[in-house]
């Protein structure tokens, strides 16, 4: 069968053979047994629905095999024997368009050199899905493959419930991931119900199709670190940042280093991945003796160099040698996968990568018990630094939140509502007050043509509109549109690609609303191929996040999720391709709500009028609120917006007198 017709098959009529467990793939971590006699009953029940009962009797014990082994079903045998990787569009199957650009962004989501688990259909960050078994991916794909654009796919955390007859400006596939009745969103919850099959974790790019690899990441990361540099008031050159985790997202950290000009250490328990990073040179060097490590680090402090280096160990003990070796660390921070702490999201110190994996299975509660004791000598030895000047910053991990409940001394001595913590959120200290108030966040564009010099077009188109914009913008933006030009123009030769034509840019609504026009105009002219448009979840509007996305908002509301709510019904109704809303992504299951949208861009005069309309609420949404939450460059930026747009009003806040108060 021809990889089209492979696709318009869906779920095979007759039983494809068994297919090894392959053990060079880097698999997800056996899940926990939290299941009881019925309840695996009903998984496999569950799971059995996709098939015809004929093949029941062999499927049963199969799947049975895969819930005891791995904690989950994840139907290995129906994986596809084709490359799994984004296909020029012109090559899928369908009667549209649109359904044939998601079809490429579920491909590449899952590309080997893109997906943390590939196998179990897992993007990053440990558990962040696209798909829950494999069953669902082939009904998915032949769900797209048949779909005209006056139908809408529906996507229950994972499950393709059906097409469903809409229009042609409603969305081609409208997603769920993990939205729990509030009080079942408990991490157990999550462990349960995911190995019921029922429900998923979608992270936040992940299982809404929109992930391009780490660099989807590195824009912020070197903004962050960046910024982070300025408010030391220290240049990064020759500056020391130290973090850990080379994952999905994580490994954009010592790629952002090297951009941001500054010396990056960066710690990673699993060879595997560490390994594959520096295949792909997102890091320079690896190190696993730390006496080798300091003597390297102190060597590029002499030499001001710019150089990443892995440490294959636990970040604790780099945080503990650096203090013993005097070591002067400028900014540090940690993005280990904290809102999965249980589940392979972090390690203890102490132990090996596999005796921690096979502690994790089969002596959970001891697990837990290593974990909180590693956080709380984790934050001991971050506390030494900062006593020293280190600049330490929760990187939206959940670090300070887990490890505030392990007990860690973490917490503000004179705590204030949304300062609970000794040290702030990046996005209290950095990415609110300097990008997301302003309306700047993580614009994204894939070129669906695969062709690299259609991305080379793209980054030069985006670059003119950002330079004219530049030359009028007020002074509040300079900066940022200063750090956003300088990044487009080294985003060719720092080689960012890795699976679809894809790039990330930091950009506000004006910038996305004129790039993206250029981009249709440039399609219309056939300059370049088809462009789907995106962003990622963490961004102005799209996630509610106490801890991260809303950290810096202070009015008591950082714990509501309307706004990620109104921006997904908001994008649904003003032309995105498609729609996704999640429970769980980045900081935990439970911890936030966070949504996102594609946008195929195919020359045409329809996608000119949805990009105008979605792109305009899309950011406004989220300036509003924190406007109206009294944060002072979200009230100039949304009085901007209203100069530009008559029919934009929003309510503006009064300020109170504090002698009043």
């Amino acid at each position: 069968m021809t990889f089209q017709e492979q696709i318009q098959q869906g779920i095979p009529g007759q039983l494809p053979q068994p297919k090894p467990y392959e053990t060079n793939i880097n698999h997800a971590p056996k899940r926990k047994e939290i299941l009881g006699e019925e309840e695996k009953k009903l998984a496999l029940k569950n799971a059995l629905r996709y098939f015809d009962p004929k093949f029941h009797p062999e499927l049963i014990r199969e799947f049975k095999k895969e819930l005891d082994e791995f904690g989950r079903i994840y139907m290995y045998r129906f994986r596809p024997d084709y490359e799994m990787k984004a296909r020029p569009i012109s090559e899928y199957p369908g009667k549209s368009e649109q359904a044939k650009a998601i079809m490429l962004m579920i491909q590449n989501n899952l590309d080997y050199a893109v997906a943390q688990h590939p196998h179990e259909l897992i993007t990053y960050g440990g558990n962040g899905a696209v798909f829950s078994n494999w069953a669902q991916y082939l009904l998915t794909m032949k769900y797209l493959s048949e779909m005209t654009d006056e139908q809408t796919l529906v996507m229950y955390s994972g499950h393709p419930m059906g097409l469903f007859p809409s229009h042609k400006d409603a969305p081609r596939v409208v997603v769920t991931n993990g939205m729990m009745i509030p009080n079942y969103s408990k991490q157990d919850d999550w462990e349960k119900f995911n190995a019921l099959g029922v429900t998923q974790y979608g992270q936040m790019t992940a299982g809404s199709y929109m992930y391009i690899g780490p660099q989807g990441i590195v824009h912020g990361t070197t903004i962050t670190v960046l910024n982070a540099f300025r408010k030391i008031k220290k240049e990064p050159k020759g500056g020391l940042f130290v973090t850990s985790g080379l994952g999905g997202m994580s490994g954009a950290q010592p790629k952002a280093g090297n951009i941001a000009g500054c010396i990056t250490v960066c710690a990673e328990v699993n060879p595997k991945i560490t390994k594959i990073r520096h295949d792909q040179k997102w890091v320079n060097e690896i190190h696993e003796n730390l006496d080798e490590l300091v003597a390297r680090v102190k060597k590029a402090q002499e030499n001001k160099e710019t150089v990443s280096l892995a440490y294959l160990g636990n970040v604790v003990e780099v945080w503990e040698k650096f203090d013993q070796e005097n070591l002067r660390i400028d900014i540090g921070s940690d993005q280990t996968s904290l809102h999965n702490p249980w589940a392979g999201g972090y390690y203890p110190v102490g132990q090996s990568f596999e005796e921690s994996n096979k502690m994790m299975a089969e002596n959970p509660e001891l697990f837990k018990e290593k974990v909180q004791e590693t956080l709380r000598r984790h934050a001991a030895a971050i506390n030494k630094h900062t006593e020293k000047g280190t600049y330490f910053f929760d990187y939206g991990n959940a670090f300070l939140l887990e490890a505030s409940r392990a007990g860690a001394d973490v917490m503000a001595e004179n705590p204030t509502l949304g300062r609970e913590f000794k040290f702030p959120s990046y996005v209290q200290d950095i990415m609110g007050p300097m990008c997301f108030d302003y309306g700047f966040g993580p614009f994204r564009w894939v070129c669906t043509s695969g062709k690299q010099e259609d991305l080379q077009k793209t980054d030069n188109i985006a670059c003119a509109v950002l330079e004219e914009i530049q030359r009028n913008s007020p002074e509040e933006i300079q900066q940022q549109m200063k750090d956003n030009i300088q990044w487009i123009k080294g985003a060719q030769e720092n080689k960012l690609v890795v699976g679809s034509q894809a790039r990330i840019l930091y950009a506000d609504v004006e910038g996305r609303m004129k790039i993206a026009e250029a981009f249709n105009k440039a399609i219309k002219n056939d300059e370049i191929g088809p462009v789907v448009l995106g962003r990622d979840h963490h961004d102005v509007s799209g996630t509610d996040s106490p801890y991260r996305e809303t950290s810096n908002i202070y009015d008591g509301s950082r714990f509501t999720a309307d706004m990620a709510i109104h921006n997904v019904i908001g994008d649904s109704f003003r032309g995105a391709t498609w729609v996704s809303i999640h429970n769980g992504g980045g900081v935990g299951w439970g911890e936030v709500i966070n949504g996102g949208f594609g946008m195929l861009l195919d020359g045409s005069n329809d996608a000119d009028r949805r990009l105008k309309s979605m792109l305009f609420w899309d950011v406004n949404n989220g300036i509003s609120r924190r406007s109206w939450a009294r944060n002072e460059g979200a009230i100039f930026a949304i009085k901007r917006a209203m100069e530009a747009e008559p029919k934009l009003k929003v309510t503006l806040p009064n300020f109170v007198d504090e002698n009043l108060l």
